[in-house]
């Protein structure tokens, strides 16, 4: 057993290009047995089968002729089709139809008392009877005789010359004997032919194939080779690895893929430097008002006030909230975390959100709207989605113009209902569209510290979105003029 794993470790451990050579090798070999066999071996086998199986044919295509008043024809074409002799014989021996195209023909050379003891052994068989017979030509006093010795094939070899015999019977009840005879070519001088000729192309096939081997397993290896190569320098971290794929549709389709895979993850690494260096700045910026103040309420008399006090709990739950949203984006694009879904009114939801951030945002002179004509139902995570609309709405004041007005809209359309929030800001390019829900990603290259949230408020959203059965999410945008971003849930009832 250990031998076998031994032996499949070893083959599973061969580059592309010799297990390609085996297995074309491999294959020239099977084909050059199967010529040795059937030219060779198996030759006087099949020479007999055919022969044996024209005969047959024949005979029962005169048995159905027999009351048909083209017979003498038919016997002809049998005889001339398969180059066998034929003749139909009556009970008194009479020749009625023959058919003697061999000059050896044994049937037509075959004293009477032969002829009625093949009859009486067929009608005692009561079956056709197909017998191999070794013929021999006797001299006596009245000429040459030819004596017939039966042998069985399968122990004593072939003879050569197959007699078939038959009883048939018209529509008047009169029988006939039918026989047919086939002379078995000798086939030792045409193996010995085949086999002097199947060594030389032997010979010459195993050159060919293990040269045509070694060609196109190199040809087919090359570009794997290659592609490999560029793989692992792509591993090392050179996303400007080029994937160089030729000659075989698969192999310049697995090369398109590759370059595709580099190029994205190229993105990917740069969007996380750009992440690391964005988290950097918001950790940073509480960090130094937390040190700054403390040590201002440590050295100066007097600045222990609750003001100071307030700002250094602000900062620390600032560095609270931007950890725990790193923390949701990895928890929801992983899948992990239920659902804990209920039936709550979306509209009361956002309503007291914006009044929660509103109060904040007013002394900043900022102005929030909500429109909406009903009170929509959703069964949805409540938790979940009022993350979703604080996110989107943070989102909105961070990037809202000179104007710092924000509206958000409630569409209800198709058994849906649908929250927009639209902001005046400077709007996201059509090519920036489909890239901003992607995570790391930010649209406006240089950071902006959130004026609510932390500024990964999109990248949850699409998570949580996307969690949700029948939910989805979208922007659409003009540059100078602002973006809306907007998700839709299933709507149970409005009121």
């Amino acid at each position: 057993m250990n031998r076998i794993k031994n032996l499949k470790n070893r083959i599973d451990q061969l580059s592309i290009k010799w297990k390609v050579f085996t297995w074309l090798v491999g294959f020239c070999a099977i084909l050059i047995v199967l010529l040795w066999l059937f030219q060779v071996v198996f030759l006087n086998g099949f020479y007999r089968s055919i022969k044996v199986g024209a005969i047959r044919s024949g005979a029962e295509r005169i048995a159905k002729s027999i009351n048909s008043g083209s017979l003498d024809t038919v016997i002809l074409n049998v005889a001339e089709k398969n180059e066998i002799c034929i003749s139909l014989i009556d009970v008194t021996g009479k020749s009625v139809y023959s058919a003697d195209i061999q000059d050896e023909c044994v049937i037509h050379k075959m004293p009477s008392s032969e002829l009625y003891k093949l009859y009486v052994q067929t009608q005692g068989e009561g079956a056709p009877l197909l017998q191999y017979y070794q013929k021999r030509l006797v001299q006596d006093r009245r000429g040459e005789t030819i004596m017939l010795t039966e042998v069985d094939p399968d122990k004593n070899g072939d003879g050569d010359t197959i007699i078939y015999s038959r009883i048939l019977k018209d529509k008047n009840g009169t029988e006939y004997l039918l026989l047919l005879n086939s002379l078995i070519a000798p086939v030792e001088s045409t193996v010995q032919t085949l086999r002097i000729q199947l060594f030389w192309i032997t010979g010459v096939m195993i050159l060919l194939a293990a040269l045509l081997a070694l060609i196109i397993s190199r040809h087919v290896s090359k570009p794997i080779v290659a592609i490999s190569q560029s793989a692992k320098e792509l591993a090392k971290g050179s996303y400007e690895t080029a994937f160089q794929g030729r000659g075989y549709k698969e192999i310049c389709e697995l090369a398109d893929t590759l370059s595709y895979a580099a190029t994205e993850l190229s993105k990917v690494d740069k969007l996380r430097r750009e992440l690391i260096a964005n988290i950097s700045h918001d950790l940073r910026t509480p960090l130094t008002l937390i040190e700054g103040y403390g040590e201002v309420m440590r050295d100066i008399p007097g600045e222990n006030n609750p003001e100071n006090v307030q700002v250094i709990i602000d900062e620390a739950r600032r560095l609270t909230t931007l950890v725990n949203d790193v923390l949701d984006i990895s928890k929801y694009q992983s899948g992990v975390g239920a659902l804990e879904i209920s039936e709550f009114s979306l509209t009361q939801t956002v309503a007291s959100i914006i009044q929660r951030v509103g109060k904040f945002c007013e002394t900043q002179g900022y102005q929030i709207e909500l429109l909406s004509d009903c009170d929509a139902f959703v069964n949805a995570d409540e938790v979940k989605i009022s993350q979703v609309i604080y996110n989107l709405l943070g989102n909105a004041i961070t990037y809202t113009g000179e104007d710092k007005r924000v509206q958000i809209r409630q569409i209800i359309a198709d058994n849906k209902v649908r929250i927009e929030v639209a902001d005046s800001g400077a709007g996201i390019s059509e090519e920036q569209l489909p890239h901003i829900w992607e995570r790391y990603y930010k649209a406006n290259k240089e950071h902006r510290r959130s004026v609510v949230g932390t500024g990964l408020g999109l990248s949850i959203v699409k998570a949580i979105v996307d969690m949700h059965s029948g939910a989805s999410c979208g922007v659409y945008s003009t540059v100078g003029e602002g973006s809306v971003f907007w998700f839709e849930l299933e709507m149970e009832k409005c009121v």
